[in-house]
């Protein structure tokens, strides 16, 4: 089997649980039954306490990767009559903006250039727009934004406020009523640790309230609200992740909540860095979640060339960029079924090749 025997250290999909595994090995079972309805209700219960969500928040559960979150997200809500400010400190924040221009959204873009956006009041005038538009970790380069700075920002201006927390969603702290968030777009792939292909989008009253009458079937969410009211989807879900799902938001309930699971990934965060920082490695950025870390070479060494010999020389996968930063840009996840142990061994293969 691919990879079969490999050490997986890239930040999506991540190294899954066992008990999650054997899920997956499971014939999947008939859905349009009340056993399954209760699962999916139980899992947005617990998805919107851990993120803390507003009374009367709803969960939309979609097929689909991260990306279609995003663009259904932009569909859903935002429209003709809204100017937003997005974001664009990497490829995703990119993303986004290419969605808004897709569908005809005013938006201006705001580039950080690597900043965590803790100073946004002295970078933009936000009275100038209606929607802010945010990957709260900017997962192509590792950066972290400032949440707390964002959320004041939007609550100042009265922002409708937007946010891919993909890959921080259980590694790095995400509070809804605390952050003055209106919308939340979660995968599963990532501090999940769950297989991809299932999205999940967080919807407060006030997003909800604001959803437009759209020309789409598959990514309507009112029509997911009307069947999400019975914990049924308007179409086939993906079953089998949706009970890997329920499984495991109540491991990490069982393990200390959420509090106990953002502990763990800055453990190991913390661990891995401490020790490259003696090899001729330099962290892309001093604004690091939990989840991740992005290095680069200082040696002259191609970044590329380390992805492609870790892997095929120590059975070890880490995370190559693209683009421009392909040659000088690689990243270690601390997302999932990761303990000290296997971040020990990971440092060795890295002290070995730097040997």
């Amino acid at each position: 089997m691919i990879y079969d025997g490999y050490e997986i250290f890239t930040p999506g999909p991540v190294k899954m649980f066992p008990e999650i595994l054997e899920i997956g090995g499971k014939q999947t079972p008939y859905f349009r039954n009340q056993a399954f309805s209760e699962v999916v209700l139980r899992s947005e219960e617990l998805l919107l306490e851990f993120l803390n969500a507003p009374k009367d928040s709803r969960v939309v559960f979609l097929t689909a990767s991260g990306t279609a979150g995003m663009e259904a997200s932009v569909m859903n809500l935002l429209n003709g009559d809204d100017n937003a400010l997005v974001v664009t400190g990497g490829g995703f924040g990119e993303r986004f903006a290419d969605l808004c221009e897709s569908y005809n959204i005013t938006h201006d873009t705001l580039n950080p250039n690597m900043g965590n956006l803790k100073d946004i009041d002295s970078l933009v005038d936000g009275s100038k727009y209606n929607a802010f538009v945010v990957n709260a970790h900017e997962t192509s380069v590792g950066l972290l934004y400032d949440l707390d700075a964002i959320g004041r920002f939007a609550k100042k201006h009265n922002l409708f406020n937007i946010v891919d927390a993909i890959s921080m969603f259980i590694t790095d702290e995400i509070d809804m009523q605390k952050h003055n968030i209106d919308a939340v777009i979660v995968s599963s792939q990532k501090g999940l640790a769950l297989p991809p292909g299932l999205t999940m989008i967080a919807l407060s009253p006030k997003a909800i309230e604001k959803l437009n009458d759209v020309n789409s079937h598959y990514f309507n969410f009112k029509n997911y609200l009307k069947d999400g009211e019975r914990g049924q989807t308007p179409y086939t879900p993906a079953v089998t992740i949706i009970l890997q799902l329920l499984a495991r938001l109540e491991q990490i309930q069982k393990e200390g909540g959420l509090e106990s699971s953002i502990k763990k990934a800055k453990e190991l965060a913390d661990f891995f860095r401490k020790r490259v920082s003696r090899l001729p490695l330099e962290f892309y950025t001093s604004y690091m979640p939990n989840a991740m870390t992005a290095l680069m070479p200082t040696d002259g060494k191609s970044a590329r060339d380390i992805v492609e010999d870790f892997e095929n020389k120590h059975k070890t996968i880490i995370c190559p960029n693209g683009g421009l930063l392909s040659k000088k840009l690689f990243r270690v996840s601390h997302m999932g079924n990761l303990t000290i142990e296997d971040t020990e061994r990971l440092i060795e293969v890295f002290e070995n090749y730097y040997e």
